[in-house]
């Protein structure tokens, strides 16, 4: 029976590290299987208000778009994930295949001076920087821009709704984006493939075109070659120099414009356990050397100042330790050798505060809840159970184990106000349990406010806040109390000096 659970214990680690930890399931598809293309919230440097996709006038998949099942970490950090009318299909490459027509507004105003008030939500979106985010089998989108001069690949912040022409200074559309997704085939043979990086490219093409009465297609007009169906067989996909060589112009920010896509399906060497290696390196936008020389600097730094301050305690320290150790001189012991140095001090260091010995109690206990907070969170993340493809992972890992830590709080506490000689035990803890989450989620509730008012996604609903509530009050606040019932039973701290009766008198500074 021993030798039994010995062998499970050896072969139980072996078991789980061969398995992807955060408990992700890759997903394989066949070739002309749906690929879901999902849209979430559109974030902007310039107002760090997110806002949900669809409250800008784009194309909306049949039936409506339908959202995605969302954790409390997404709900948190403002994550809208829904549906899309984009279809892909595995390995089944698409030309120019056209959304809808969509109607954005008004026209803008050419006037510097009425322009902000004449523009629609979509040039407003465009003034403000905003990206839109895209989801293909978990991995956000890429940008790729490109000029005359210069192909650049960016791996966050998604890709921009548009942006403003120089020449006319008016905001334009990104109306075509030409999707590229990179697989691998599956190593067990079988003809299954799995998505390993996501890239959108945008462009905006003022599309001429004529509707078709009773279709939900269009005609065009003096189309460009990827989307003329007569050359579709011999064409290659949507570049920058097809309609700029055709001196095509790009599509403004108003009435009404035609959305269209190009899919392209690229065989990668890159495994599916290796795809977030270029999104967290960023591409390499900065190189690993900057990286490693800012830790070297960083290590640098700290060990020079732990050497000064470690030679400044020792030579301290070893002249006291000299001065008490030497045998006294009788000149010495007539005088009656005066206490130097710590040992001036050492009746007085532990000796309890004399005002707020209770906050001093909490705040000690949330400081310990905190520091296990932050060390559970650190060690599930060095193991990869927290990694970004969980989407909201880390805030959910956060929040649950603050939580959890309530017990840790509540005894350290206790123990502390127990030493303290305090009376007011009940106080004590309920200041535990309420004191700091109080203050945060006050902070976070008038912020949510600040989001509702601004209609950004980042406001969190009504059944969130609850949820929220739920676990201060029913997980965290009894866990609190319960360590605060075991550290009052557990005896005083004993410090190792004893406290004088009559505190030392301080001096006046000069």
């Amino acid at each position: 029976m021993m030798r039994q659970l010995l062998l499970t214990i050896i072969i139980s680690p072996a078991a789980v590290w061969g398995h992807y930890l955060p408990g992700v399931t890759p997903k394989s598809f066949a070739e002309g299987d749906l690929v879901k293309l999902k849209v979430n919230k559109m974030t902007s440097q310039k107002t760090l208000y997110p806002v949900e996709y669809y409250k800008l006038p784009f194309c909306q998949p049949a039936g409506g778009p339908k959202a995605d099942s969302e954790n409390l970490g997404e709900f948190l950090s403002g994550d809208r994930i829904e549906s899309s009318p984009y279809i892909l299909r595995m390995k089944k490459d698409m030309y120019c295949e056209q959304v809808c027509v969509s109607n954005l507004g008004r026209a803008e105003s050419t006037d510097g001076k009425s322009r902000k008030k004449d523009a629609n939500r979509m040039v407003g979106a465009i003034r403000r920087n905003y990206h839109n985010n895209w989801i293909v089998d978990n991995l956000s989108a890429a940008s790729i821009s490109e000029n005359d001069k210069t192909i650049m690949t960016k791996f966050y912040q998604g890709f921009p709704v548009g942006y403003i022409d120089k020449a006319s200074r008016l905001a334009m559309v990104n109306n075509h984006v030409n999707i590229i997704v990179h697989y691998h085939p599956v190593e067990t043979g079988e003809d299954l493939y799995r998505v390993v990086m996501f890239l959108v490219e945008p462009f905006s093409i003022s599309h001429q075109f004529k509707e078709i009465e009773g279709s939900t297609e269009v005609e065009l007009i003096n189309p460009i070659e990827s989307c003329d169906p007569s050359k579709r067989s011999t064409t290659n996909h949507t570049a920058w120099e097809m309609f700029h060589k055709n001196s095509m112009q790009q599509q403004v920010a108003s009435g009404r414009v035609l959305f269209t896509y190009d899919v392209s399906w690229v065989k990668s060497d890159v495994k599916w356990g290796s795809r977030w290696d270029i999104y967290l390196n960023m591409g390499g936008a900065i190189p690993d050397r900057v990286h490693w020389l800012n830790i070297l600097n960083s290590v640098l730094v700290v060990l020079v100042l732990t050497f000064i301050l470690a030679a400044i305690l020792v030579r301290n320290l070893r002249r006291d330790l000299v001065r008490y150790s030497r045998v006294a001189t009788d000149e010495e012991k007539a005088d009656d050798l005066e206490d130097f140095g710590w040992k001036l001090v050492h009746a007085d260091v532990f000796r309890p505060p004399s005002t707020a010995p209770m906050l001093l109690s909490v705040m000690c206990g949330t400081g310990a809840q905190l520091v296990g907070c932050s060390l559970t969170t650190i060690i599930f993340s060095a193991l990869g159970f927290l990694n970004p493809s969980y989407r909201g992972g880390l805030i959910m890992g956060l929040l649950s184990c603050f939580v959890l830590m309530g017990g840790v709080a509540g005894y350290v506490s206790a123990s502390l106000y127990k030493t303290f000689k305090g009376k007011s035990w009940q106080k004590n803890t309920t200041m535990t349990a309420l004191f700091f989450p109080g203050i945060v989620f006050s902070v976070f509730f008038f912020l949510d406010m600040c989001a509702i008012s601004q209609k950004s996604s980042d406001s969190v609903p009504f059944t969130t806040l609850v949820v929220l509530l739920l676990m201060w009050f029913g997980v965290s606040t009894p866990l609190v109390f319960c360590g605060a019932y075991l550290g009052y039973k557990r005896d005083a701290i004993e410090f190792p000096v004893k406290t004088s009766s009559i505190p030392r008198q301080v001096p006046d500074q000069p």
